[in-house]
């Protein structure tokens, strides 16, 4: 799917703030309102916007640490095994939630795929480790974790969309 460079502005402009009204958001990309309304439903209903949220500052939430919890598989698991897997962590997220930003498989590091989740303390994460070890549907042969501190004042780029939409804009002006 190629975008329009109308959407590519919508999308960037979206990222940085999507609190903004149709009408704000058409005056700052040279379009009309129901322009953007039109655009915004149709980027809905393809998935390219998938939801609107915004980023709160975790530590200000309870949270200590951030972590990065790396999966190696016994086995690859075919599309069916990996419809369970999906199915049962949700089944198993009810009975002992945790706040899990992303789950993903992919490959790199030797792993099979990526926790990201968030902790209030270092005994909720080992609590979390230990209760992701015993699900035998899982089959993890090995997890390694890299803990961020959120507390932590001095923080080289927290997490933001509005790096990737600055990235978006700089790309679309060298094209031009």
């Amino acid at each position: 799917m190629v975008l329009k460079d109308s959407e590519l502005r919508l999308i960037s402009e979206l990222m940085k703030n999507s609190r903004r009204s149709d009408r704000e958001l058409g005056r700052v990309l040279g379009i009309s309102q129901p322009t953007v309304s039109r655009m915004i439903k149709k980027l809905e209903k393809e998935g390219v916007i998938q939801e609107y949220t915004m980023i709160p500052d975790f530590a200000k939430l309870g949270f200590q640490l951030m972590g990065l919890t790396f999966l190696k598989l016994k086995k690859p698991l075919k599309k069916e095994e990996t419809e369970k897997v999906i199915e049962n962590g949700k089944k198993a997220a009810k009975s002992e939630p945790f706040a899990a930003l992303m789950r993903e498989s992919g490959l790199g590091f030797g792993y099979d795929g990526v926790m990201v989740t968030l902790y209030q303390n270092y005994t909720e994460y080992c609590k979390h480790m230990d209760y992701t070890r015993q699900f035998g549907f899982l089959e993890a042969q090995d997890m390694e974790s890299f803990l961020i501190s959120l507390g932590n004042k001095v923080r080289f780029r927290p997490l933001t969309l509005s790096t990737t939409a600055n990235y978006l804009s700089a790309m679309r002006e060298k094209k031009e």
